[in-house]
């Protein structure tokens, strides 16, 4: 019986113990949500076109079917791919982006947020790659944007 009663009150400490370090941790306040009512895909040259078509078709299904009931600022999203950088990793398989996002008011056309990411994307298969990472920038867009995903 001594056993247990030790037992019990070392698993109630540590219980305690963890629990006053979760304390510590607060909630990080969430971002500010725009109302997202357009978004502009930009590259330099030589960049596929069915990663461009594929970014805005999603980003832009995403837009129209999020439906905002509060007031937001709203907002245009010029997105710019920045570089491309292929055959990358161990098995020459990953595909890294880096993207900007500008976040323009359709008020007066003042930037108001800017976004800079990095997506790393993994395909085995080349043919697909390009709709792969399309998918995986324009997931990341709608996490940053707090937009639903579009009807596939």
């Amino acid at each position: 019986m001594n056993w247990f009663k030790s037992c019990f009150f070392r698993v109630a400490l540590v219980c305690m113990a963890l629990a006053s370090c979760a304390s510590l941790f607060g909630k990080q306040d969430p971002g500010p949500v725009y109302d997202v009512r357009n978004a502009i895909i930009l590259s330099g040259p030589n960049m596929p076109p069915a990663l461009l078509s594929g970014i805005g078709d999603r980003v832009n299904k995403a837009i129209n079917t999020t439906v905002r009931t509060e007031v937001y600022p709203r907002v245009v999203l010029t997105i710019r791919i920045v570089s491309i950088r292929r055959q990358q990793g161990y098995e020459k398989n990953q595909t890294v982006a880096d993207i900007t996002i500008d976040a323009a008011s359709v008020e007066d056309g003042s930037v108001i947020a800017v976004s800079k990411f990095s997506v790393t994307s993994v395909s085995n298969n080349s043919s697909s790659a390009d709709e792969i990472l399309a998918e995986d920038i324009s997931a990341r867009i709608r996490s940053i944007f707090t937009l639903k995903a579009g009807p596939a």
